[in-house]
């Protein structure tokens, strides 16, 4: 009895073990199936007789949304998509560094509100890109990068130019995927761009391995072996292979729509902008603090210049929002800001951070009522744990917000008093500079003068390209953009290196402005070689060099803490020289013309004017900038 009653379950688990594993095997099988793409096959057939390739799938995309301008250093991966957004109309546009191509898309998505767009080659083309991807991430750009890559069979398989890729652009891009199908194409960019747009701006990545991009016969040729299979083993290769190219290729050609997707973007509620609103109405003191995000879409320049002008309250304008009111606006305060903040009772950081730009928040005022408005929660609040409290943290967009407050504000006044007080402020700090412009320097050109020649004379269609330390420095505090989205810096990274690509970028976006271009010596090393790509694509940029023959913002400090000037020497190099050698224009401003400074600026506008691209040397003195002041 025993025995048989122990039998009996041991015989019905042997029948249930069975099930179990012949099911795990089905669904293993299944799941096989699915990743080799054999039921979609079933439904999807290949056209093996099309000439057709990925590229013209990327393009489409493209065109689809509005895409003008595709940056670019050619590679054998991503031929195919350069030749056919040069098909549907799109300038292609070849630079000397991948850096300089995601600089120029960045610009592009500045001053458009859109998508700029870079395609490099793999491995290298991409690693050179690193720092124009994070710079376009830490200043909400967005860009989308296409990049080549090895094709899919042959990745982690030792091929040319083979790295990982995704792992490398995925803390830098709020969207990174690799496309495995021609057919994933279309929905993959759709996704990406709607992805930059959405939330917070900022760079997305798509990797597209060279056998996605190429047509069906040429991709045959090099992954199918041109003999026969033989023995089993070749047989069961030559059919994975086989699989491989048509799941590949299944539904390429296939309609699908190409157009943008929705956006997201995020906006403060009623009861939000209300409590704001009553905040700011008992305000004797307000100040607001305009940021780059206040420019972003669907708010335009125009009219976010308009609520800003109606609620009446005293502002400091930065990075992008630079020249949102136009110039020597009454509303417009630029010197003193630290000491602003400490006075004014009620604060308004519309798109700016408490970041290192504003010591970590420091500078705000303890009895101030803070009130701050960003589409990045974790941005918004940054050490606000530390040395500032919020009265009122709002999550959305900026531009959006100020026209609310304006309408829930409108026949506000404000004391005149407090406006007069910062421009009291702001007429010192100007004379402290027109003073220093007067002051005589050891050897060549006083820069303070130099930057005051430049603001006299610079166009109203002008945009401005600021690229280094010291020079820029300056010309921060003297040099005011003549209007909204004319004023191009790298942001909160800190970048050298980025006036090439910017200057391009504006140039194309904007053909009926003049560029200008402030370069420090050290920053224009980076830049000089892309002389070449303005002088091949006819694009008349003008760049003005504050040469001081050294890295001088890093020297000064440098110099006394460590008593040492290492590595911070540079020479006084005849760029001008180097300019005319890749076929630009050239011009040299010294001690010994310093009389024709004017003169030799507007000979380089001229000249600009006339369609060549102009370098002019300006040899500088030395000077000590800190926190707006000059010491010669």
């Amino acid at each position: 009895m025993e025995t048989a009653a122990a039998a009996a379950p041991a015989g019905g688990f042997f029948p249930s073990f069975l099930l179990l594993g012949f099911g795990t095997l089905v669904a293993a099988l299944l799941g096989a199936a699915h990743r080799l793409g054999l039921f979609y096959q079933l439904m999807h057939k290949v056209d093996t007789a099309s000439i057709r390739h990925g590229g013209e799938n990327v393009a489409a995309v493209l065109k689809a949304h509005g895409v003008r301008f595709l940056f670019t250093l050619v590679g054998g991966h991503i031929s195919p998509l350069l030749v056919a957004c040069e098909k549907l109309g799109m300038r292609v546009v070849d630079t000397r560094h991948e850096v300089t191509a995601v600089f120029a898309a960045d610009a592009v998505a500045r001053l458009t509100g859109t998508v700029g767009v870079a395609a490099v080659t793999a491995g290298p083309g991409l690693t050179n890109t690193v720092t124009a991807v994070k710079n376009a991430q830490i200043a909400q750009s967005p860009v989308l990068l296409l990049g080549g890559a090895a094709s899919t069979l042959l990745q982690n398989r030792g091929a040319l130019q083979a790295v990982d890729q995704m792992s490398l652009f995925r803390p830098l891009c709020k969207f990174c995927a690799s496309v495995r199908r021609v057919r994933d194409i279309i929905p993959t960019l759709r996704a990406a761009m709607a992805a930059a747009q959405s939330g917070t701006p900022g760079p997305v990545f798509v990797e597209l391995p060279i056998d996605v991009l190429y047509p069906y016969f040429m991709v045959q040729k090099e992954m199918m072996p041109a003999k026969p299979p033989k023995g089993l083993v070749d047989r069961a290769v030559h059919w994975y292979l086989a699989n491989s190219l048509a799941n590949l290729f299944a539904g390429a050609w296939e309609p699908q729509p190409e157009g943008p997707l929705p956006l997201n973007i995020p906006q403060a509620s009623p009861q939000q902008v209300q409590r704001c609103v009553e905040i700011l109405s008992r305000a004797k003191r307000p100040l607001m603090l305009i940021g780059s995000q206040a420019l972003l879409p669907p708010t335009s320049a125009d009219k976010l210049r308009v609520a800003v002008e109606t609620l009446g309250i005293p502002c400091f304008l930065a990075g992008m929002a630079r020249g949102l009111l136009g110039r020597n606006h009454p509303l417009h305060f630029r010197q003193n800001r630290r000491a602003a903040l400490k006075k004014a009772d009620v604060v308004v950081l519309a798109g700016t951070v408490c970041d290192f730009r504003l010591s970590y928040g420091r500078v705000l005022s303890r009895s101030s009522k803070i009130i701050v408005v960003n589409r990045d929660r974790k941005e918004m609040l940054i050490n606000s744990d530390i040395f500032w409290k919020p009265q009122e943290a709002v999550q959305g967009d900026v531009g959006s917000f100020v026209v609310k407050l304006m309408e829930g504000l409108r026949g506000q006044m404000w004391a005149s008093d407090w406006a007069e007080e910062l421009r009291q402020a702001d007429r010192q700090k100007e004379q402290t500079f027109r003073e220093k412009a007067l002051m005589p320097v050891a050897q060549h050109l006083n820069p303070v003068r130099v930057l005051q020649l430049v603001e006299d004379i610079l166009p109203d269609n002008s945009i401005l390209v600021v690229d280094g330390g010291d020079f820029v420095g300056t010309a921060a505090y003297l040099v005011q953009p003549r209007g909204p989205l004319c004023w191009l810096d790298p942001g909160a990274f800190g970048t050298l290196g980025v006036g090439a690509g910017f200057a391009l970028g504006a140039k194309l976006c904007r053909p009926d402005a003049e560029v200008w271009c402030l370069f420090g010596d050290g920053a224009f090393g980076y830049s000089l070689i892309e002389f070449d790509t303005f002088v091949r694509h006819k694009i008349p940029v003008m760049a003005l060099i504050g040469n001081d023959a050294g890295w001088t913002q890093i020297s000064r400090e440098q110099v006394p803490s460590l008593g040492s000037n290492v590595a911070c020497g540079l020479a006084y190099t005849d760029y001008h020289k180097a300019a005319l050698g890749l076929g630009a224009q050239g011009q040299l401003l010294s001690r010994e013309n310093e009389d024709q400074v004017v003169k030799v600026l507007r000979d380089a506008q001229q000249q600009c004017q006339d369609g060549h691209p102009v370098v002019v040397n300006i040899l500088i003195g030395r000077t000590d900038f800190r926190d707006g002041s000059i010491s010669m």
